[in-house]
């Protein structure tokens, strides 16, 4: 009886690749918070809307490391109950990344690196993008090869912000945005990499994840920078101390990295 009533544990063929790009991802995300923490980038002074956007975030690395952590120790029992979280987590997540959006918007235009627009739209579009496909990696769990690489794809979207601050993208004005976008498409593509040089084949969820995820941020672009978008984005900050940056990225005086 007692053995009957011990926690399940079985191998699942495959989940190291899956975890060490994972804590690779994380890794990234944390380091570019910590570097621009550690140099007086950033601060621990602002809204209550930044606190709440951390937390859940970072909330979700950890939730994310350890869904891998245990399948990857073939404890397929706390897998599924710890990833039944997600399906509350991912709606809080894109509600809370909408907020500190608007609120960054509004507050001082957004980083003065970023073009105004791009920064409203596209990232509101990309943060919809990782919620969309963090939910139909959730609905493909029965299926594991879909599960994790969609869930790779929606993970890889997260890393920009962890990316950006370890890149210096003052100086890549006016690129900066389209450059932090491409290095997030390195992890979707070492993943199909993998897949080449094990299988020989890509995988479908990775065509999928990451044709989604380009098209969105094309998609996104033309927007941003149609009238429609710009029209929006004024809206968005008018009234506000957004309102009195340039729309186009800029250099602040005396600015020195």
């Amino acid at each position: 009886m007692a053995t009957a009533a011990a926690p399940q544990h079985t191998s699942v063929p495959g989940t190291r690749f899956f975890t060490i790009m994972a804590f690779v991802m994380s890794a990234i995300i944390l380091a570019g918070f910590s570097l621009n923490l550690a140099m007086g980038r950033s601060t621990f002074a602002v809204p209550w809307q930044f606190h709440v956007h951390g937390l859940i975030f970072m909330s979700w690395i950890g939730l994310y490391l350890a869904q891998h952590v245990t399948i990857n120790s073939g404890n397929i029992a706390l897998h599924v109950r710890l990833g039944k979280l997600a399906y509350l987590w991912i709606p809080l997540m894109v509600a809370a990344g909408v907020t500190i959006i608007v609120t960054s918007a509004r507050r001082n235009g957004g980083p003065f690196f970023f073009d105004m627009n791009e920064f409203f739209v596209s990232n509101l579009s990309l943060l919809l993008c990782f919620g969309g496909l963090a939910f139909w990696a959730l609905k493909q769990r029965r299926y594991t090869g879909w599960h994790r690489r969609l869930m790779l794809c929606a993970m890889a979207i997260l890393t920009g912000p962890g990316l950006g601050r370890l890149l210096p993208l003052p100086l890549m004005i006016p690129y900066s945005w389209t450059v932090t976008f491409l290095v997030t498409l390195i992890f979707p593509i070492i993943g199909m990499i993998a897949d080449k040089r094990r299988d020989g084949v890509v995988h479908p969820a990775y065509k999928w994840g990451f044709g989604i995820y380009v098209g969105t941020f094309i998609a996104s672009m033309l927007l941003a920078y149609s009238p429609i978008g710009y029209a929006v984005t004024e809206w968005l900050v008018a009234g506000t101390p957004g309102a009195e940056r340039p729309m186009q990225a800029f250099l602040p005086p005396g600015f020195s990295m």
